[in-house]
């Protein structure tokens, strides 16, 4: 199944809000996937940092790996809006296991989601 479907499936099955929501540009490849301030692979997880309001949970994400020619490829898309209103710009951190996504332990992982850089609260 390709990506985008994928994340589209996803949204619609959890009733993707609107108010609020970051608009990539029409065109950017992967646009759909959520822009991650850092990722940190360890042994028995991936960690991941994103932008949050307050309210930003595990369940509010989800997956997908594919496995093809030998390549492992890691994508993460928001399925829900935050519906917090803070007043400063927040992250947070969420962790999945490498048995939750499917992946074993010392496979090599290719991350499709795009890094932005933390410029901190309120920026």
């Amino acid at each position: 199944m390709n990506r985008r479907v994928f994340v589209l499936a996803a949204m619609a099955l959890s009733g993707c809000a609107g108010a609020g929501a970051r608009v990539t540009p029409t065109g950017a490849p992967l646009a759909e996937l959520e822009p991650l301030y850092r990722a940190d692979a360890g042994r028995e997880a991936i960690t991941i940092s994103v932008s949050s309001n307050g309210c930003t949970a595990k369940a509010d994400f989800a997956f997908h790996v594919e496995r093809r020619g030998g390549a492992t490829t890691l994508a993460f898309a928001r399925k829900r809006i935050d519906p917090c209103r803070s007043f400063a710009m927040g992250r947070t951190e969420l962790t999945f296991t490498w048995a939750e996504l499917g992946v074993g332990p010392r496979t090599e992982v290719f991350l499709l989601n795009p890094l932005a850089a933390w410029t901190g609260p309120g920026s």
